[in-house]
């Protein structure tokens, strides 16, 4: 076998011939940084039935380039209450949550959930963060990006704003689908215009729970990571005003979001939050009732 090249600043030294070959900066060779980032991924943790990955920012932004930079066709889903709650109704979406290559916990409910099943200072992984994140790594990288969701004029500012915080940022394409469904001709065009592009990595903002059906019809079709992030394009855009770092941080992100539409969101924040409460409380009676009775059977000696 072949020994391993080193790699330093995006160049990589054959050990043998020393010879120099210049590379992607964040390349690996042999796939060795690879799979050491998506093994580092593979806890998933049950939130109140749905599966949703244990990681931090490091692991997370690591493993959408490293796909990208192998043009996997992979999907990210950012999951909060009411991913959660939409997927212990909705059976659709649950099987795409469950076939997700990442799942990361966008709700600092969900975090909190994680943090209380051992995984301590488990961070929220936001979406509307992961995509600056991300894009500021893009931007030092030169990965090419597409834009897929919202109307035209959300996707325009959106762009703006994203090439006036990122000089230098690759946006190979943008596309802002029709409120109807796509017609299955319409469907293979769009595939094929961003396959074309060269993007790595496809940002999707429809909403949920439609942006995770869009990503699970498209895995295996689309040569890039898709990650959907719903409302990060209105909030990067302008359109929107993200609540402040306090609001973020105490989980209250939803309250403020609340109070800017409380037409639209009441029923939706008020009535999945309850959910998701009753939910909680309901899985933690279960697997508090489990552990007595099997602590009650050790003492009589009964079996399992």
């Amino acid at each position: 076998m072949r020994a391993a090249s080193s790699l330093l600043f995006g160049i990589a030294i054959e050990p043998c011939s020393g010879a120099v070959m210049m590379v992607h900066p964040f390349a690996a060779i042999e796939g060795e940084m690879v799979e050491s980032a998506i093994n580092q991924v593979q806890v998933r943790e049950l939130v109140v039935g749905v599966p949703v990955h244990a990681l931090g920012w490091t692991q997370a932004i690591n493993c959408v380039f490293e796909w990208a930079l192998r043009r996997e066709s992979r999907t990210v889903f950012l999951c909060n209450v009411h991913s959660v709650v939409t997927a212990r109704r909705n059976r659709a979406h649950a099987e795409a949550m469950e076939s997700a290559d990442l799942v990361a916990p966008d709700g600092a409910p969900v975090a909190w959930v994680l943090r209380r099943q051992g995984h301590g200072g488990q961070p929220r992984v936001s979406g509307p963060d992961l995509m600056w994140r991300c894009c500021r790594r893009a931007s030092e990288l030169g990965t090419e990006m597409f834009l897929y969701g919202a109307s035209p004029g959300t996707l325009g500012r959106l762009e703006q704003r994203i090439r006036t915080e990122f000089p230098g940022i690759n946006i190979v394409g943008t596309y802002s689908p029709p409120r109807r469904p796509l017609t299955d001709d319409e469907d293979e065009a769009v595939v094929r215009m961003i396959n074309q592009s060269g993007a790595r990595i496809v940002w999707v903002g429809l909403g949920c729970p439609k942006q995770e059906a869009w990503l699970r019809a498209h895995r295996g079709r689309i040569n890039a990571v898709m990650l959907g992030v719903g409302a990060a394009f209105d909030f990067h855009a302008g359109d929107i005003k993200r609540a402040p770092q306090w609001m973020q941080k105490c989980g209250l992100e939803w309250l403020h979001r609340l109070s800017q539409d409380p037409r639209r969101l009441a029923s939706r924040y008020l009535v999945t939050n309850s959910l998701f409460i009753l939910a909680l409380l309901h899985t933690s009676l279960l697997s508090m009732l489990g552990s007595v009775t099997v602590k009650d059977r050790h003492r009589t000696g009964g079996s399992p």
